[in-house]
């Protein structure tokens, strides 16, 4: 899209060094010479502005990385291609610039005919390229390489085979850092387990260059959700971690904000609870540029795109009218609130999940389609109206708010969800025995979304099946609260119908039988239920000191606590058990704890699998005279 503008991007930099980040990455498409036109030399007036912006990095102590991607259509072994690309990387290093990347992404992997017969495969001749450019260039102080396999899924058959990851590893001099998005090109968690994995292919730590932000395939999608989904246990094991955000300028404050965050968390933080403060922060900091007037991009005078008319001025000559006795009074625009801005983030969240007003949204609407007789419709469907409110508010207050670059940016997002919503909230009324004309046999245009590409998507057979709602939908409404008494029979009902599901067998013989059976009493504070529509669905149950139930286990030495989770299978949605987790281990730490550790059966698969994609709990090798059939987990406090 539209290439962010030198002002923009000094602002960026004045941004990153205050939030203590350091590094810039120049590689936008919309730079013709970057990708398409990579040969040609910049001119003099290019020049003056690269030259200017290396500058400002600079100043602002940020490392200024500029990237060059020659793969549509460079052939790798002609002498005269790589003479080019040298002959490019030198002018922007005579503009002052010390840190290059070579970018391999998004190609063709078929190579030429005089490519093939000089190499053996596309990653030798990219190999080839890159170690010669690094080593004329000297003395970069960076030197990054993006493969074309660069996230998981693109690898054949996987990570630890792929025949192109290991030529890039084994051949790749040893100075030049590799770009890897994760598991995905657009990756929802990244686990130390698959950055560990990589890392031994690659012979070196990768640098994340995370997508968890990019907004560039969904012109109805931004995002304005934490960063998060990445264990701080990553950091120490990467080399770094650069941020591929939305397109929009001015929608980056919360995602650039909280990745800064995420780089200062200490490794034995809570993440989801790290990811919701670093948010809150976010948005108090944000809160003060929509209503600046005097920072780069916070002018109110407004102009014509490629105009040379002047700003709407202002008679200030003229006395300010004031209405009379019986007049209308002056309309005055409502401030911005920082509830405004928690539910913008709620409803233009992250690629994988919707924030938590946006989940309650669609779980009452879901309710309300399928429940139109109950007795608790009415009071429903008005709490679904008055959130619908809340969204019209919203966009109102947004529409008003000084910034009007940073309102423009916004604008045809939140314009779309405000129709979105509109759309919903008429729909409810007619459920209610109302009538309205959007829904009628001859709306006006506005009561149809998405055009020709919504028609398309609607006519496919597959279509709503990657919702991030589901029906029935994943995020259920569920009560956590703590044990108590009257729950033992239901705990024990639970304990004993999950023995049965399945291939779980009773074997062998688990600590944490004693505190599911409920033989063994849990800690205090350190025990919690979950419900559904139907009852009791899950419990989490904690030891402090499992001495007294394990005797003098050498494992108790470095996790001195037991953790017991189980749910029922109606509760497809992992939330419920991540947030009963997450409760225990916080009172575990207040409590003293400096670890904690769980028993599994091998052949209880579901809540094995539950534990792993946790990421905080690992593998724990365990005496081989102990049973082959259990499984042992733990993480430190």
């Amino acid at each position: 899209g539209r290439p962010w503008t030198m002002e923009q991007r000094t602002e960026l930099f004045k941004r990153e060094h205050m939030w203590g980040l350091n590094t810039y990455l120049y590689a936008p498409k919309d730079d013709y010479k970057h990708r398409m036109y990579w040969r040609e030399l910049y001119s003099p007036e290019e020049a003056e502005q690269l030259v200017a912006l290396i500058s400002a990095a600079e100043q602002n102590q940020i490392e200024f990385i500029y990237a060059i991607s020659p793969g549509l259509d460079i052939t790798f072994s002609n002498p005269r291609e790589v003479a080019a690309l040298k002959r490019k990387l030198d002018q922007v290093k005579q503009f002052g610039c010390r840190s290059f990347s070579l970018l391999f992404d998004d190609i063709e992997t078929n190579m030429c005919p005089a490519d093939k017969e000089a190499f053996s495969s596309f990653a030798h001749a990219q190999v080839a390229i890159t170690n010669e450019v690094y080593q004329h260039l000297g003395d970069a102080k960076t030197f990054l390489f993006c493969p074309t396999d660069y996230c998981a899924a693109f690898c054949s058959p996987n990570v630890p085979q792929s025949s192109y990851l290991q030529t890039v590893g084994e051949k790749l001099l040893p100075g030049i850092d590799i770009l890897w998005t994760g598991p995905k090109v657009v990756s929802h968690k990244i686990s130390v387990e698959s950055i560990e994995e990589v890392t031994a292919v690659l012979k070196r730590p990768p640098v994340i260059w995370d997508n968890i932000h990019a907004n560039d395939y969904d012109p109805q999608r931004m995002f304005l959700g934490p960063y998060k989904d990445r264990p701080t246990e990553l950091i120490p094991k990467l080399r770094g971690v650069l941020t591929n955000p939305n397109c929009e300028f001015y929608l980056n404050f919360v995602a650039i904000h909280t990745l800064a965050t995420w780089c200062k968390s200490s490794p034995a933080g809570e993440d989801d609870q790290n990811a919701q403060e670093a948010l809150r922060l976010a948005l108090l900091d944000w809160m003060q540029e929509f209503t600046s007037t005097d920072q780069p991009g916070g002018s109110v005078t407004l102009k014509k795109e490629l105009s040379d008319e002047e700003p709407m001025q202002t008679d200030v000559s003229e006395s300010p009218y004031v209405p009379g006795p019986g007049e209308n009074p002056l309309y005055t625009a409502e401030p911005l609130t920082l509830d405004d801005l928690n539910l913008l983030s709620d409803l233009f969240y992250l690629p994988y999940e919707h924030g938590p007003t946006a989940r309650m949204m669609l779980e009452e609407l879901d309710w309300l389609k399928n429940h139109r007789q109950a007795a608790a419709w009415c009071g429903r469907a008005g709490k679904f109206d008055g959130m619908c409110e809340g969204v019209v508010q919203m966009f109102n207050r947004l529409s008003n708010v000084p910034n009007r670059r940073v309102l423009y940016d916004l604008y045809n997002y939140i314009c779309d969800i405000k129709s979105g919503v509109g759309l919903a909230r008429a729909y409810v009324k007619t459920l209610g025995g109302k009538t309205f004309p959007l829904l009628n046999d001859d709306p006006e245009p506005w009561g149809f979304r998405g055009g020709l590409s919504g028609e398309f998507q609607r006519m496919l057979p597959g279509h709503g099946n990657r919702d991030l709602f589901k029906h029935p939908p994943m995020t259920a409404v569920y009560c956590i609260r703590p044990y108590c008494t009257e729950d033992k029979v239901e705990v024990q009902k639970i304990f004993k119908e999950m023995q049965t599901e399945g291939d779980v067998r009773l074997q062998p013989k688990l600590i944490s039988d004693g505190l599911s059976s409920c033989e063994i009493p849990p800690s205090p504070q350190c025990a919690l239920v979950v419900e559904d529509d139907f009852g009791v669905c899950g419990y989490a149950l904690a030891l402090t000191d499992a001495k007294q139930a394990a005797g003098n286990d050498p494992l108790l030495k470095d996790y001195p606590s037991l953790v017991v989770v189980q749910v029922l299978p109606r509760v497809t949605d992992p939330s419920p058990a991540k947030r009963m987790i997450s409760q225990l281990l916080s009172s575990l730490r207040n409590s003293g704890s400096r670890g904690v550790f769980c028993e599994l059966r091998q052949s209880d698969r579901r809540m094995l699998d539950f534990f792993s994609k946790l990421g905080s709990f690992k593998h724990i090798p365990m005496d081989k005279s102990l049973s082959q059939d259990a499984v042992f987990m733990a993480t430190q406090l």
